[in-house]
């Protein structure tokens, strides 16, 4: 019996945490061209660092292909930067159709957030 306890447990932890990263690979895009708009130019390194202070922890595996796709879309474009210290750097800036498009899902993140905030707010899973 507690073998089985102990493993319904660990399912639900498991199926807790894939339900987080589903949540978190949803906004990434959001929060990478905020990241970017704010910043002007931003190397990847500085954006895995901010999302790391946003505690949004994000391995480059999973950045560069979101980057890649952002520019693919004509939301972001790059520029190579000469580096001192090893090879050029790829430095992103947000693009015009990048901003339109952070303008419109701002907006539709705060009605989110506002949503899900009132469906929770009463909410006592220790009942």
């Amino acid at each position: 019996m507690y073998n089985i306890v102990l493993k319904m447990i660990y399912i639900c932890d498991m199926n807790t945490e894939k339900s987080l990263s589903q949540m978190r690979k949803g906004v990434l895009e959001l929060c990478i061209l905020s990241i970017i708009s704010g910043m002007g130019d931003a190397y990847a390194s500085d954006i895995l660092a901010r999302l790391k202070e946003s505690q949004l922890i994000v391995v480059e595996g999973t950045l560069y292909p979101l980057l890649t796709r952002l520019k693919n879309e004509g939301l972001l474009s790059y520029r190579w930067e000469e580096s001192k210290s090893g090879p050029p750097r790829k430095y992103f800036q947000i693009t015009t159709a990048g901003t339109q498009m952070l303008s419109e899902l701002i907006p539709g993140w705060n009605e989110l957030v506002d949503a899900v905030a009132s469906l929770t707010q009463d909410v006592n899973p220790n009942k």
